[in-house]
């Protein structure tokens, strides 16, 4: 049994999208939040199907429309059992470099409520890797590094940490070097994500992706560690309960 550890399900599409995944044994999905509206819909679809876990949080992009009271908010969501950490937050100094202030501050009070509540993080973090690192050096939260891309160096310092990283289509990428660095990082410190809708694995790159996709994903790490893909599926799966205690 797979575990997608990060995707983004489309509530009108919800059953369809995972009797998909179902069929390619990706039998457990981790929903991730963007504001507070899908906090609430992930919060739904994850009462709805016993498959289905979700994070709530507030995406770097979507700062400019929170207030630091409406944290507040967010502390009726957390409570309920479905909801098993707060994601996706962080910063993406990509398209977003004026309001780096109004990120940190956001990102710093639910990294705040998952310390209160003991609940692990999704971050996001996108040309902006310095500053997550001295942020979250600040607070005792665990969780996953979304969407990692970076260097040997950069990951060894998340893990000492105590993040997983989450290893997805892009490792697929024919121009794409993450091979390479995972290569010296250990599998029990990944999990398996695809960000669906977005970066579907290659051979469908540029297509809409889905969590039915993760054994391609699961495939290419299975080569680059030299491991049976049985192998990668039953770390990956462990390491992933273990994070979301599920």
């Amino acid at each position: 049994m797979f575990v997608d550890t990060h995707c983004h399900i489309e509530m009108e599409k919800s059953e369809e999208y995972i009797r998909s995944a179902f069929k390619e044994n990706v039998k457990i999905l981790i929903t991730a939040s963007e504001d507070y509206k899908s906090s609430l819909d992930n919060k739904y679809i994850s009462k709805e199907y016993s498959s289905v876990f979700c994070v709530v949080g507030v995406h770097p992009l979507n700062v400019d429309n929170f207030n630091l009271s409406d944290i507040n908010l967010f502390r009726d969501i957390i409570k309920d059992k479905n909801v098993v950490g707060i994601g996706e937050i962080g910063l993406d100094y990509h398209y977003s470099k004026d309001n780096k202030e109004k990120q940190r501050e956001v990102f710093c009070e639910f990294l705040k409520l998952a310390e209160e509540y003991d609940l692990p993080v999704v971050v996001h973090s996108r040309e902006a890797t310095k500053d997550t690192i001295d942020i979250l050096k600040k607070f005792k939260v665990k969780g996953i590094i979304h969407c990692f891309s970076g260097s040997l160096e950069v990951a060894r310092e998340y893990i000492k940490l105590g993040f997983y990283l989450g290893i997805g289509g892009v490792l697929t990428f024919k121009n794409s070097n993450l091979g390479e660095t995972l290569k010296n990082i250990s599998i029990s410190n990944l999990v398996l994500e695809t960000d669906a809708p977005y970066l579907a694995p290659h051979p469908y790159r540029g297509t809409k992706n889905e969590s039915k996709y993760i054994p391609i994903i699961a495939k290419k790490l299975s080569e680059v560690k030299g491991l049976d893909i049985g192998k990668v599926m039953d770390i990956t799966t462990n390491n992933a309960k273990q994070i979301f205690d599920i």
